[in-house]
């Protein structure tokens, strides 16, 4: 019987906590939280403005994480307090998801706060979450287990989107006043489904029971082992060149994430339409999802992540030149066929590469590339944007030339996440485990 069998609460317990956070990425940074900080907190700001505020949040909270990922990580170790740091972060997002209800119009600096917040909570808790993954499925099992958590993670923020959805579609028949007090009210339902379902990860899923040093002892312990861990990524070949390769093409997969929406914005699409591709995306990267760690099972975890890199750039140029919401449907679609496998794949292949029982401080690595990538993304269509906009701009322009002016520079904007998945897909060329054939 294998692992996967005789441990299967816990895979199920761990798994769940994907269904539970996916909330706070799907409906918050995916969805509402870029509407809402456009129409209602940032509302008088250009469009273009508004943009580079919010990957200015997203930059910010990144870097955040990615600088306290490897330390935390390496004193969880330190102590076999994955699962505790993981409940720790996971409840601050909680708590600051909560807390955008209560921001009113206009009041952008502090809804830029409050999402920083959630951002580090979220992030901070997939460490530990994904560092957990090895404590719960063996290498035979693991692309199966990843797949598993990224496919309930589609499902459940899907769900919970389609319900908000609706009930911004009809706030009426929920006795709101308006869609947008329901926007705001999806946020106090993502805050107490993101906690709710956090518990079963806290009681199912059990670390070895390690005799905890003190506080002090396991910070000083884990600078040492942070330090140490670090000389030794620099000398694993495959750990350093995967990294780097992780690092670019997850910030292409990440960016368009969180700045979909803004972008479908910045087009004119409306918010009904930007908010049913996304829930396409959700229920379309649920049987991906699986599917891909499947697929791999035969074809090799590698192959399926160039796979998923060449799909990304394919939507990237289409992206770039779409002109009708039909199209922004099939792109959704097409994201949904890879999004869930590639970070999937990337999570399990990593863990072939890394010693299982130092797996804290080296999925702190791991985090911290995908969170530096997240710091760069945003930037870079943001920066792209505003310096597109203003070498167009004439003198005295008319309303219609601003808006032709900032749809192109929006479109400027996400050309520039190619560079990002082709830089990538050059570096995993070179990346290497004993189970990899010598040919990509």
């Amino acid at each position: 019987m294998n692992r996967l069998n005789e441990n299967r609460k816990a895979v199920w317990g761990w798994a769940i906590y994907d269904w539970a956070n996916s909330a706070f990425a799907t409906i918050v940074m995916a969805g509402f939280f870029p509407i809402v900080f456009k129409h209602y907190w940032s509302y008088e700001a250009h469009v273009n403005t508004s943009t580079a505020r919010l990957g200015l949040v997203n930059s910010g909270a990144s870097l955040v994480v990615a600088l306290i990922a490897p330390l935390v990580g390496a004193i969880a170790d330190r102590g076999s307090s994955r699962k505790r740091f993981l409940v720790s972060f996971a409840y601050l997002g909680v708590l600051a998801t909560a807390c955008l209800f209560v921001i009113g119009k206009g009041q952008w600096q502090w809804a830029m706060l409050a999402y920083a917040i959630g951002i580090i909570g979220f992030s901070g808790s997939n460490v530990f979450y994904d560092a957990l993954l090895t404590n719960v499925a063996d290498r035979k099992n693991i692309d199966y287990v990843s797949g598993l958590g990224y496919a309930l993670g589609y499902l459940g923020g899907g769900l919970l989107l389609l319900i908000s959805v609706v009930m911004t579609l009809v706030p009426q028949r929920f006795g709101l006043a308006d869609a947008s007090q329901a926007t705001r009210i999806s946020f106090l339902l993502v805050a107490l489904w993101w906690g709710g379902f956090s518990l079963f990860i806290a009681f199912w899923v059990t670390e070895g029971r390690l005799q905890r040093p003190a506080a002090g002892q396991a910070i000083a312990g884990g600078f040492r082992q942070l330090v140490d861990t670090f000389h030794k990524i620099r000398r694993l070949k495959p750990v350093f060149l995967f990294l780097i390769a992780y690092w670019l093409y997850i910030d292409g997969v990440n960016t368009i994430v969180r700045m979909a929406v803004d972008y479908g914005l910045s087009l004119g699409f409306s918010q009904q339409d930007l908010i049913l591709a996304l829930l396409l995306v959700q229920f379309v990267g649920f049987p991906a999802a699986l599917g891909f760690g499947k697929l791999a099972a035969w074809w090799e975890a590698r192959k399926c992540i160039f796979l998923g890199i060449g799909c990304y750039c394919l939507i990237v140029l289409w992206a770039t030149f779409m002109t009708s919401k039909v199209e922004f449907y099939f792109l959704a679609a097409a994201v949904g066929l890879v999004q869930g496998g590639i970070q999937a794949l990337s999570r399990s292949y990593y863990s072939r590469l890394i010693p299982a029982d130092q797996a804290g401080e080296y999925y702190g690595f791991y985090n911290m590339m995908g969170r530096f990538a997240a710091i760069f993304g945003p930037i870079l269509m943001g920066g792209v944007a505003l310096v597109t906009r203003r070498f167009l701009t004439p003198p005295s322009p008319t309303p219609e030339e601003l808006d032709r002016i900032g749809q192109t520079a929006a479109r400027w904007s996400i050309a520039s996440l190619l560079l990002l998945f082709l830089v990538g897909a050059l570096f995993l060329y070179f990346v290497r485990t004993s189970e990899d054939p010598k040919t990509p």
